[in-house]
């Protein structure tokens, strides 16, 4: 981002970073909980959707900022 930047994009972009950071793993909690009260077993697929969440959230970020940076 440049320096003439509005103070808004600047906000929108913080804004952004959170909710991947943290709507992946949520997302993968759930769903994982979800998977596991569905056919009993119980912490597996909820340690698999934690991972994967965090993997998702972690590389949307990654790209994201490589966009507004300039480097993708």
């Amino acid at each position: 981002m440049k320096k003439t930047d509005p103070p808004f994009k600047a906000m929108a972009l913080t804004s952004m970073i959170t909710s991947q950071l943290a709507g992946g793993p949520l997302a993968g909690v759930f769903l994982g909980k979800w998977i596991d009260s569905h056919y009993s077993t119980e912490p597996i697929f909820l340690i698999i959707g934690l991972l994967l969440g965090l993997g998702a959230g972690t590389y949307g970020t990654i790209h994201l900022v490589r966009k507004y940076t300039g480097d993708d």
